[in-house]
């Protein structure tokens, strides 16, 4: 089964989805091409490759070979990722989750085991950025 659109079950199990749940790929399934969910969030346990737009969270389960450019509020990774990935609040990567690939995040967690291979592009905190055009010339300095 591709998608599980349901009500949770009474019994919770580790597998189950839960209200905030829109969508979940599991093991056996191959995708190839470009996915959006607007909320909620999305659980991957299978290949993916293409692009993802997610306005919600994303589970990249420690089954998972995911490439495609991301874009997402946040990102757990416990399997394997290749290709950018752009989270507009946080970057999560677990014990033996594998990024490779460039970050866009304003935070990054790496837990002890998991691997990032590439650039992580931060924003410069608060409210005021520093200009990257100088004031003046260089006669002022003269």
């Amino acid at each position: 089964m591709v998608f599980q659109l349901r009500k949770p079950r009474r019994r919770r199990e580790l597998t189950e989805m839960t209200d905030e749940d829109v969508g979940w790929l599991d093991t056996g399934v191959e995708i190839e091409g470009k996915m959006k969910v607007n909320s909620g969030l999305i659980r991957l346990n299978t290949h993916f490759k293409g692009e993802i737009l997610c306005q919600g969270t994303i589970l990249v389960n420690d089954q998972a070979e995911v490439d495609a450019e991301i874009h997402t509020k946040l990102i757990s990774i416990s399997g394997k990722v290749k290709g950018a990935i752009h989270a507009s609040d946080r970057v999560e990567i677990k014990e033996h989750g594998v990024v490779l690939g460039d970050i866009y995040t304003p935070s990054l967690v790496i837990d002890p085991g998991g691997f990032f291979d590439g650039q992580c592009h931060m924003p410069i905190p608060g409210p005021e950025k520093q200009s990257a055009t100088p004031v003046g010339s260089a006669d002022d300095l003269i």
